[in-house]
């Protein structure tokens, strides 16, 4: 299939090594450095109100589906929605400079994905169904156009009343502007980022939340304007990822995967995209790989989502919203702090899909990727190489793939329900820093991995778009680690850059069944105390009556 030799050239080509890096400027341009705020001119802007100091639920909740009570949908909650996942999470300073940091990571803080909702009529907003963009800076939500209360009804048919429609899109410039023609995976692990940021912050809510795998792109890109050339003249373009079911509750019944096809074209548009810089550099490979990635509508069978299960065993004295809005990316580990090996047990769990878990629970396929760990510093577990299997049956496809001769050995002290194996004990600490771009911060946690994706077997059986969804699991991951890591008292940072080969060797992979796709490191952050921290909204701001 062309379209899949494409994307298989497209990963080819833009993976480092250790005597040529993926092709870039080489350089930061920073007269074309991109507008990292996307806003639509005329749009009407509604303020969305800020929590304050409510720290509920309880960090460990909500992982759990159904462990946290349902909210009404409110303009307080969908606020809340926002503010734990798309918006500013801090301001920082150094030398007159100042950058905005955001609760969703985003490789190299570019941000190339912007958000949506579509949403029936809600108190505070409009009296009629409506598409909006999120604005992060403002914290609002620009009006893109009004929906006809029978398109809704058309839409919303099938889902439970006050279901509403989470969107995710992407402008490739953000990325391509520093990183050249590897950003297009970059992009990608970011949607995955944010795709876990609003399933986390939706369960603080009590919504579960369905990911629309049956819509195509085409599909999703006139449900959020995203298709009006004329909007976008003389600005770039943003390529749509995802809609996502934001449920008012477990479900009763079946829910679908897809939503049906409706005309936006006769709706009234509000507002044009803003230019982001005023010079861009195109590249080839990424001007290839795009269309050989675009998703097609396919057939996909309601789900039903599993019923509220027990709560959480142990629930820590933590709050989600304090967890998630501290979130931040180390840019420095210690090379001392151990992590204590329950802890360590602890987060992996957290990877793993199982029913009824958040952020996976939105996910009706199995996972495809597997975490191959660089342990340096954990308590009580001896330092090498292990492997985790996301997916019962990845084992065996692993331990052929792999290098002969590994151990394949669970460590005494694994939880049962744990698939952890040591596959070579010894220092991989200086090996970890190396395979990572030579970046000291991957020797220097308490662990760091990469992950493994199943990736010549998915692309051949989903089709050659899956390539975005290997990296949207990767970014989901990330998200998990990261909060984990918080939860924990360490800080992580997720690393793009690494010599996907040379990876590889140390893991015996040899051929395109398994691919690394992210890495990830783990441990006792330094602090830079030359900078200095503000809050991600003003005083004024936060006091704003709505």
């Amino acid at each position: 299939m062309e379209a899949i030799e494409t994307v298989v050239g497209y990963h080819v080509v833009t993976k480092h090594h250790f005597h040529a890096y993926a092709r870039s400027l080489g350089y930061l341009d920073w007269a074309s450095q991109p507008d990292p705020f996307r806003r639509f001119s005329e749009a009407e802007l509604h303020l969305l109100p800020l929590t304050g100091d409510d720290h509920s639920p309880a960090y460990d909740s909500v992982f759990t589906s159904g462990a946290v009570e349902s909210r009404p949908l409110s303009l307080e909650t969908l606020g809340s929605l926002f503010e734990h996942s798309l918006a500013l999470s801090a301001w920082k300073q150094f030398q007159g400079e100042r950058w905005a940091l955001r609760c969703n990571p985003s490789s190299g803080n570019l941000h190339p994905t912007e958000g949506y909702i579509l949403v029936d009529a809600l108190e505070g907003l409009r009296d009629r169904p409506a598409a909006y963009h999120y604005a992060p800076k403002e914290h609002g939500l620009e009006c893109r156009t009004e929906i006809d209360p029978g398109v809704w009804k058309t839409l919303a048919a099938g889902f439970p009343p006050g279901t509403f429609f989470a969107g995710l899109s992407s402008i490739h410039w953000r990325e391509a502007w520093k990183y050249g023609e590897r950003a297009y995976r970059y992009c990608q692990q970011d949607v995955g980022h944010a795709l876990a940021a609003l399933c986390i912050a939706a369960a603080m809510n009590g919504w579960p939340c369905v990911l629309l795998d049956g819509l195509g792109d085409a599909h999703v890109a006139a449900l959020l304007g995203l298709d009006r050339a004329a909007d976008f003249e003389g600005a770039e373009a943003e390529h749509p990822d995802l809609l996502l079911a934001v449920l008012p509750g477990p479900p009763g019944q079946p829910v679908p995967r897809t939503l049906p096809a409706v005309s936006m074209r006769d709706a009234h548009w509000h507002g044009r995209a803003n230019a982001l810089s005023r010079e861009h550099v195109d590249w080839q490979a990424i001007e290839a790989v795009v269309p050989a990635c675009v998703k097609p509508a396919v057939e996909v069978e309601a789900r039903a989502l599993s019923l509220p299960g027990p709560p959480p065993a142990h629930v820590r004295n933590l709050s989600a919203r304090r967890i998630v809005r501290q979130r931040r990316s180390a840019v420095a580990m210690d090379g001392e702090t151990e992590l204590a090996r329950d802890f360590f047990y602890g987060m992996l769990a957290r990877t793993m899909p199982r029913e009824g878990r958040v952020p996976w629970d939105a996910l009706a396929e199995p996972p495809a990727l597997h975490l191959g760990l660089f342990v340096h510093r954990v308590h009580d577990l001896a330092p090498g190489l292990y492997v985790l299997p996301r997916r019962p049956e990845a084992e065996r496809a692993l331990r052929k793939a792999m290098r002969q001769g590994f151990l394949w050995e669970k460590p005494a002290s694994c939880p049962d329900a744990l698939p952890l194996y040591t596959l070579q004990l010894g220092d991989y600490r200086e090996a970890a820093a190396v395979a990572s771009c030579h970046q000291d911060i991957a020797g220097d946690g308490a662990f760091s991995l990469g992950m493994l994706a199943e990736f010549e077997e998915s692309l051949e059986h989903y089709g050659p778009w899956y390539y975005r969804h290997l990296f949207w699991e990767a970014g989901m991951i990330g998200q998990v680690l990261y909060l984990e890591a918080e939860a924990a008292g360490l800080r992580a940072t997720g690393m793009g850059c690494y010599f996907d080969e040379p990876v590889h060797a140390l893991f015996g992979l040899t051929d395109l069944r398994f691919q690394s796709m992210y890495h990830f490191t783990v441990g006792g952050p330094v602090e830079d105390p030359r900078l200095s921290t503000q809050p991600p909204y003003s005083e004024e701001r936060r006091r704003l009556p709505l």
